[in-house]
């Protein structure tokens, strides 16, 4: 193993991010969706009925492409737009039964990668790695609440 300060923490949570997506991808290619359409199906499919500018925000892309998604999810037969009720203006999104079947099976195949990624780890190690992690994720949300408003100042 490589010396504590020749480890990067960074590169190395990034390493693993793309070898799962990747690894993901990869078994999922079968379902037809992009990892884009894949996200926002789920997502809608356990929060139904946003707005496509909530969706974009939740899912951390600008609405303009959360807009093409929608629009390919919507011609596959996974999505629907319904009017809004108090806004006329506006639409909600929803999955339709042929998105919850294919949810079910890829929330499966998630759950078989990371059973697999995880082999010979046992799970106070796991529960310990994961509590690190979340603790990082706390101190970089701390940096934000912190530059961000100076960032603004500027």
């Amino acid at each position: 193993m490589a010396k504590t300060e020749e480890l990067s923490f960074g590169y190395l949570l990034n390493d693993v991010t793309l070898l799962f997506r990747k690894h993901f991808d990869r078994r999922a290619v079968k379902f037809g969706l992009t990892r884009a359409q894949w996200r926002a199906t789920k997502m809608l499919h356990h929060r139904a009925g946003m707005r496509q500018n909530e969706l974009a925000e939740a899912l951390e892309m600008e609405p303009i492409a959360v807009g093409r998604v929608i629009d390919r999810l919507q011609a596959a037969g996974f999505v629907e737009r319904r009017p809004d009720p108090r806004d006329r203006r506006a639409w909600r999104l929803y999955t339709t039964p042929q998105a919850s079947e294919v949810v079910d099976d890829m929330e499966q195949l998630a759950r078989e990668l990371r059973r697999e990624s995880t082999d010979g780890i046992d799970y106070d190690e796991l529960k310990h790695a994961l509590d690190v992690i979340e603790r990082i994720k706390m101190n970089l949300q701390a940096l934000d609440a912190i530059e961000a408003p100076a960032a603004h100042k500027e």
